[in-house]
């Protein structure tokens, strides 16, 4: 099969975009692994699938492959790259757009200055919707959330629509992120396992993020775990509602005006080239 492709970056988390409005695309693990590989294929932390919406209201469905090959529930990012394309390609003249995800409905909008708001949903904190198993766990309060003990450093556990494990270190270079990050991400009490964040707070709004993606490892930036970030530190009493994420490729906006609100972040969405490839 051979199939076209383009290759976009947000802040960057790169992903291989493919295109099933006009065509259905079925692709095994193998050939999504095949089309990550930074070696043997076009490389991208994830790959991404636009398909026709199948709900009324719904402009289109957005389906997330991890580098790993298996399909996932959310990636920020990804969807503000989602925007950008449908638009640049002529498959939209609208600047804002309502996608279904697996387990969600985002709504997308491509600003006058090129970047991207992605409208992120409302974050879970209920362990069962995580989720995350807290039997025999004695967290930590601070300011209104949880710290919960595990692996030797506390975590903030949180879902933007996929399940987030945030740790605040003192330096994020030196963070041991290589290390923990596995370990976390596995850990039996994510029975969907779960993205690791390490969180140095610069300011009250500002922070530096690195993240460990389920599937994926460390990317250069992680959107919903950018969210997750942002949610935990002004839960716990460290963050304003607006925050500058900069992460090691480059920085998101995060708002939260208040507890009952949607997450919103803005950022880049950039075409790297097109081409295509024989899987």
């Amino acid at each position: 099969m051979r199939l076209p492709f383009t290759k976009m970056q947000g802040a960057g988390n790169d992903f291989v975009v493919l295109d099933a409005t006009r065509q259905p695309i079925e692709l095994s693990p193998d050939q999504v692994r095949r089309l990550a590989d930074r070696r043997f294929g076009v490389g991208a932390d994830q790959v991404l699938q636009i398909e026709p919406g199948r709900t009324p209201g719904i402009d289109f469905r957005y389906r997330i492959y991890n580098s790993s090959g298996d399909e996932v529930e959310h990636c920020g990012n990804g969807a503000r790259c989602f925007v950008r394309y449908v638009h640049d390609h002529g498959l939209t003249a609208k600047t804002a757009v309502r996608v279904e995800t697996v387990n969600n409905v985002l709504e997308l909008h491509l600003r006058a200055d090129g970047r991207v708001t992605v409208d992120m949903n409302r974050p879970v904190f209920e362990p069962a919707r995580i989720p995350f198993d807290p039997a025999g766990l004695t967290p930590r309060r601070e300011g209104g959330f949880e710290l919960w003990p595990l692996e030797g450093v506390e975590i903030a556990v949180l879902s933007m629509g996929n399940p987030h494990a945030v740790q605040r270190v003192a330096d994020v270079d030196a963070a041991p992120v290589a290390l923990l990050g596995p370990r976390i991400e596995t850990h039996e009490r994510f029975p969907r396992q779960v993205n690791a964040g390490f969180m140095q707070v610069v300011s009250r709004r500002e922070i530096r993020l690195r993240v460990h993606e389920r599937g994926a490892g460390e990317t250069l930036a992680c959107g919903t775990g950018a969210c997750a970030a942002v949610v935990a530190g002004i839960r716990l009493g460290w963050l304003d509602r607006a925050v500058d994420v900069h992460t090691r490729g480059g920085v998101l906006a995060i708002e939260w005006p208040h507890d009952d609100a949607h997450v919103l972040m803005t950022g880049p969405a950039v075409t790297v080239f097109e081409g295509e490839i024989e899987l």
